[in-house]
């Protein structure tokens, strides 16, 4: 399973950026698909997750800025990010779960600045 990102990049606070997942087979052969952030300094943390009965989950922080959406005939997971802060810089991966076993994307840096 491959996983390959894309959308990062340097955007003033405010803006808005929308991150690209692409997925080397069907998303619905997840459990779960979502987006994961590391800040420096800090430990990888989770921003949004898609289930694939439709579910979807947000961190408090991300919440009403963040959307996460899937695309199965694109095999895509994307995050919409709006509004964004300088604290929501990070390099931000792509994820996706099944059978005890987790799938991780190389990552895409997202800056955050004026």
């Amino acid at each position: 399973v491959q996983l390959v990102e894309s959308g990062g990049g340097l955007v003033q606070p405010g803006g808005s950026l929308r991150l690209s997942c692409v997925v080397s087979e069907s998303i619905f052969n997840f459990n779960v698909v979502g987006w994961y952030r590391r800040a420096p300094g800090k430990l990888r943390e989770l921003v949004a997750t898609l289930t694939n009965n439709g579910y979807t989950n947000y961190d408090g922080s991300v919440k009403d800025r963040f959307t996460i959406s899937g695309d199965n005939a694109k095999n895509t997971v994307d995050l919409q990010m709006n509004g964004l802060k300088p604290e929501d810089t990070a390099v931000y991966y792509c994820n996706a779960y099944s059978r005890g076993t987790y799938y991780w994307g190389q990552g895409t840096q997202v800056t955050v600045s004026s």
